[in-house]
């Protein structure tokens, strides 16, 4: 038994939720410093990041897979525009749907803040060794997918192509 895995077993309430509570709360940290420049801070880069790497979205369905409220959702977007880091623009096969378009300074911004996010992360586990860090992300990725796979109505990538397709309609997909 490590010194730390003690230390676990001894703190009274030390049990998986406050294990993770604890890892969330520095990577947070960490994370939140890294992206400080784009605005809404996390929420600005997860939306470049859907942005910059899949289809246009539309706003709402934007919203919907990033689980912010619709109704903030227009003023986090106009905060992107204004940064010049994302555009509206007319979905060509319907007037009526805007899609989330990331731009040239978007996408170095984009660049830059997932240099940062990394870097970030390295801090997280800075007093891990790297066997331990890559085992510990082996088991939590083998573990979000395995509940992934007994709720698979929960689809990270299901979710982004319905965002993705989604048409004018509010929730309907094209399939």
């Amino acid at each position: 038994m490590t010194d730390a895995t003690a230390l676990a077993a001894a703190t009274p309430g030390a049990d998986l939720g406050w294990v993770l509570g604890v890892i969330l709360r520095d990577w947070h940290q960490h994370v939140a410093a890294a992206v400080d420049g784009i605005p809404h801070g996390l929420r600005g880069f997860q939306i470049l990041s859907v942005v910059g790497h899949n289809d246009p979205p539309t706003q709402s369905g934007l919203a919907r897979h990033l689980s912010i409220d619709k109704t903030v959702m227009p003023y986090v977007i106009d905060a992107l525009v204004d940064a010049g880091l994302v555009e509206r623009r007319v979905d060509p096969s319907d007037r009526r749907v805007r899609r989330i378009v990331i731009t040239d300074d978007g996408r170095m911004a984009l660049e830059r803040a997932e240099r940062e996010v990394r870097t970030a992360e390295d801090a997280v586990f800075d007093s891990v060794d790297d066997s331990v860090r890559a085992e510990f992300l082996r088991q939590a990725g083998n573990l979000a997918m395995s509940i992934h796979s007994a709720q698979p109505q929960l689809d990270p990538c299901l979710a982004v192509r319905d965002v993705l397709a989604e048409p004018a309609g509010e929730g309907a997909t094209v399939r």
